[in-house]
């Protein structure tokens, strides 16, 4: 039974993955030759007003782009190495940024991407447009990969919510029973049972507890990090994979050092054998 369980919570775990992934890949991008051929002439003056006027994007970033309370995008490196990024962010949002897809047309969006990419220091050759957001989809777009790393609450559906709260309940059920067979045997019996720890145990003890110090501080240097990111208004996302890693191999690696302590290191007792008690396993 408890191999039954983690099968099938296997099995539901691929469902939930095509499920999840499926609703957040990227909308196909439709290349507009009309707006490949405006972009070159119209983004010095299009890009400009947008940025100054219709999307205030001077009042978080500044008027020479040095930042206020957005990032600052002069002479930003990372911007120009992924310039498809800030079509992205434009679109979508992030933060305190808001989501100028539904408020600025596709020509608008190009001509102050393009604007933000070639102004104060910046320079991006060739320009960026349709056919270079629709190439870039073609490598792990930033917002699939964060929906991807982290469960987000508001990106969540019912589906979603019932396959993982059911995989959760058989996970649960087929360690506990593969647990119990380890530690307790496939039968109990009465009495009280002593326990002498080997070499190899202590040794896997200690191997436990030292993996369990070092993923500590591998998440504490990760969430420094990553705050310390966030505080220099990096426009980065933080390392939710890795702190998820940490933090999983932490509680993994406790529960490893208790379950020897329990077979190895911890004398027991039964006091009587209940057959109409048992479980399944």
């Amino acid at each position: 039974m408890p191999w039954v369980a983690i099968v099938s919570a296997a099995m539901m775990w691929i469902l939930l993955l095509f499920l999840f992934n499926k609703e957040t890949a990227p909308e196909p991008v439709v290349v507009d030759q009309a707006v490949v051929a405006s972009i070159a002439k119209d983004y010095p003056t299009v890009g400009k007003a947008v940025f100054e006027g219709k999307g205030n994007c001077v009042g978080c970033h500044g008027a020479q782009g040095q930042g206020i309370i957005g990032p600052k995008l002069a002479g930003d490196e990372k911007l120009l190495k992924d310039p498809v990024y800030v079509h992205t962010i434009l679109v979508n949002g992030k933060g305190a940024m808001p989501a100028y897809g539904n408020t600025l047309t596709e020509s608008e969006i190009y001509a102050v991407a393009n604007y933000v990419l070639n102004s104060w220091g910046n320079k991006i050759d060739p320009l960026l447009t349709p056919a270079t957001v629709a190439e870039g989809q073609t490598k792990i777009d930033p917002a699939v990969l964060k929906n991807r790393s982290r469960f987000v609450p508001e990106d969540l559906k019912l589906p979603e919510i019932f396959l993982a709260t059911f995989i959760m309940v058989l996970l649960t059920y087929g360690l506990i029973g593969l647990y119990s067979v380890w530690a307790e045997g496939m039968e109990l019996h009465p009495g009280i049972h002593k326990v002498r720890s080997s070499p190899l145990a202590v040794m896997a003890m200690l191997t436990t507890l030292a993996l369990t110090v070092v993923f500590s501080v591998l998440f504490v240097r990760q969430m420094v990090t990553d705050y310390a990111g966030w505080a220099a208004k990096e426009p980065v996302m933080p390392n939710v994979t890795a702190e998820g890693f940490y933090a999983a191999m932490i509680l993994l690696t406790l529960a490893a050092a208790l379950a020897l302590y329990k077979k190895y290191f911890m004398d027991g007792e039964v006091l009587v054998e209940d057959a109409s008690g048992e479980f399944p396993w």
